[in-house]
C-alpha cells in the first residue's frame, strides 16, 4: 500500500522528451515512407489519402535534431501558448477579486442545515469550472474550506473530497470549451473546438448526473450509518483534526461587485464560443478577448494597476509549464515527420484498421488514451502527443476527428479522477486524509459507470 501511495513517475517534460529521443532512434530502424496528400476543405489542411503510401528515402534524426525539436515545437505552438498565458492571467485576476471563493463560501453558508441540497449545487459549480476552463489546481483551497463543513454536517472526509474532485473531474471529462483539453486537442487535430459540442454536452450531462447521484447516495448512507464510511476508523480523529482547525464563518460578503465579475467571466466564454463558431475567430482574437476581460474584471474588482499587473503576470507564470509541454510534445511529431516515419506508422495503423468498424476504432482510441493518461496525466501534453497521430487514423477509419478528440478527453478525464500520477488527486487526498487505496475503493463503481457512459455515447456517435 505504501508503495502505491508513494508512486512517482518522471514529470511530463521528461516523459515527452524521452519520447522525442525514442522516436529519433526509431528513424534509424523504421522504414521511411510517405502518403500522397490533398487539401481537405473542411479541415483547411493537407491530409493523407488512404492507400497511397509509398517508401521514401530515409532521413534518420540525430542528437542535434532531438535538441532542436522542442525548440521548434515551441515556436510552432506560440500562438496557442500565448492564448494559454492569457487564460492564466484572467484566472488569477478573478481569483484575486474573491468573486469565485466568496460565491462558493456564500452558498455554503446559505445551505447550512440543508447540506444534502448543497452537494449537487456545489458539484454543479465545480463541474462548470471543469468543462469551461479545466478547473484542477484551482480546486485545492476548496478542500480545506469544504471538508470541515461536510464533517460538521454528519458526513465524512471522503464526501468532502468527492464533491470537489468528482465535481470538477466530470466537468473535465465532459469538457466543452476547456482550453487545456478540448481546444488544444482540436487545434492539434486541425478542427474548430466547437465541432462535436453536442456529443460532449451529452457526455457531460450524463456523467454529472451519475457522479452526483453516486456521491449523494454515499453521503446519505454515511450520515445515516457512520460505520459505513470508508474512513469510519478515522471518524473521531478526523472530527478533531478538521473541526478544531476550521474557523466558522456565519457571514461571507458576496457583493454586487462579485456578482458582476462572475457575469463578465461567464460572458467571456460565451463570446469566445460565438467568435469561433460564427465570426471566424481563432487564437489571436480569443487572446484579445481574455486580456480585455482581465482588465475589465480588475477594474470592477477594485484592483490597483500594480496589483493587476502582478496578478496577471503571476497567472501567466503559473501556466508557463503548460506552454512548454505543448512545445515539447509538438517536437515528437516534428522528429517523426523529419525522419520520414510518420507515414509508415500511419500505414501500419491503416492496415490494422482496414477491417475494423468505426465503433471498434473509437472504443480502441478510448482505451489507448486511458492507458496513456496514466503515464502522461497532463491533458495538454497528452493532446499534443497523441492527436497528430490519432486524427489521421480516424480519417482512414471513417471516424470524424471531433470524435477522436472526444475519446481522448473523456478517457483522460476518467483517469485523472484517480491516478496517483496526478498532483491534484494526491493533494486532495492528503488534505482529506484519504489514502489512494481507500479512494480507489470508493471510486471503482463510479469509474465503471462513467466509462460505460463515455464509450456508449462514442459508439452511438460513430455509427
Amino acid at each position: 500500500m505504501k508503495a502505491i501511495t508513494q508512486l512517482k513517475l518522471p514529470s511530463a517534460y521528461t516523459i515527452l522528451f524521452l519520447i522525442i529521443a525514442f522516436m529519433a532512434a526509431m528513424t534509424w530502424i523504421v522504414p521511411a515512407g510517405q502518403y500522397t496528400t490533398q487539401m481537405n476543405e473542411a479541415l483547411g489542411r493537407e491530409v493523407a489519402i488512404a492507400g497511397t503510401y509509398t517508401p521514401a528515402e530515409a532521413n534518420p534524426q540525430g542528437l542535434l535534431d532531438v535538441l532542436a525539436a522542442p525548440i521548434t515545437g515551441i515556436q510552432q505552438t506560440i500562438e496557442l501558448g500565448l492564448f494559454i498565458l492569457m487564460i492564466g492571467g484572467l484566472l488569477t485576476v478573478i481569483t484575486a477579486t474573491g468573486a469565485i471563493d466568496n460565491g462558493i463560501a456564500r452558498a455554503m453558508v446559505r445551505m447550512k442545515g440543508r447540506e444534502h441540497v448543497m452537494i449537487p449545487i456545489l458539484m454543479m459549480c465545480f463541474a462548470a469550472g471543469g468543462t469551461v476552463y479545466g478547473m484542477a489546481e484551482e480546486t485545492i483551497p476548496f478542500y480545506m474550506l469544504l471538508i470541515p463543513v461536510i464533517i460538521a454536517a454528519g458526513y465524512d472526509s471522503v464526501t468532502g473530497v468527492a464533491i470537489v474532485l468528482v465535481g470538477s473531474g466530470v466537468g473535465v471529462l465532459g469538457s466543452t470549451i476547456n482550453p487545456f483539453a478540448t481546444v488544444i486537442a482540436s487545434d492539434a487535430s486541425g478542427i474548430p473546438f466547437t465541432q462535436g459540442m453536442g456529443l460532449r454536452l451529452t457526455i457531460l450531462a450524463m456523467s454529472f448526473l451519475a457522479g452526483c447521484y453516486y456521491v449523494m447516495r454515499y453521503a446519505k448512507k454515511v450520515r445515516e450509518n457512520p460505520a459505513s464510511s470508508i474512513v469510519a476508523s478515522m471518524k473521531e480523529s478526523n472530527e478533531k483534526h478538521f473541526l478544531e482547525k476550521s474557523g466558522k464563518k456565519d457571514h461571507v460578503e458576496f457583493s454586487a461587485r462579485h456578482k458582476t465579475i462572475l457575469v463578465i467571466f461567464a460572458l467571456t466564454f460565451a463570446v469566445m464560443i460565438w467568435g469561433v463558431a460564427i465570426a471566424g475567430w481563432w487564437m489571436t482574437e480569443m487572446s484579445m478577448l481574455f486580456l480585455a476581460s482581465s482588465i475589465a474584471i480588475a477594474a470592477i474588482g477594485g484592483l490597483s494597476e500594480e496589483d493587476f499587473v502582478e496578478k496577471f503576470v503571476d497567472g501567466c507564470r503559473d501556466l508557463l509549464g503548460v506552454v512548454l509541454v505543448l512545445g515539447i510534445a509538438r517536437g515528437i511529431g516534428l522528429v517523426m515527420d523529419e525522419g520520414m516515419i510518420s507515414g509508415t506508422i500511419l500505414n501500419w495503423g491503416e492496415s490494422a484498421l482496414a477491417k475494423t468498424s468505426s465503433v471498434v476504432f473509437i472504443n480502441l482510441m478510448y482505451l489507448i488514451h486511458t492507458v496513456l493518461s496514466v503515464f502522461i496525466p497532463s491533458t495538454s501534453g497528452l493532446a499534443v502527443f497523441s492527436m497528430p497521430i490519432i486524427s489521421p487514423l480516424a480519417d482512414f477509419a471513417g471516424v470524424g476527428r471531433d470524435l477522436a478528440v472526444t475519446a481522448y478527453q473523456s478517457a483522460s478525464g476518467l483517469v485523472n479522477l484517480v491516478t496517483p500520477t496526478s498532483g491534484v488527486v494526491i493533494a486532495a487526498l492528503a488534505i482529506g486524509r484519504v489514502s489512494i487505496v481507500q479512494w480507489f475503493k470508493f471510486m471503482a463503481p463510479l469509474l465503471l459507470a462513467l466509462a460505460v457512459i463515455a464509450m456508449g455515447c462514442l459508439s452511438i456517435a460513430a455509427l
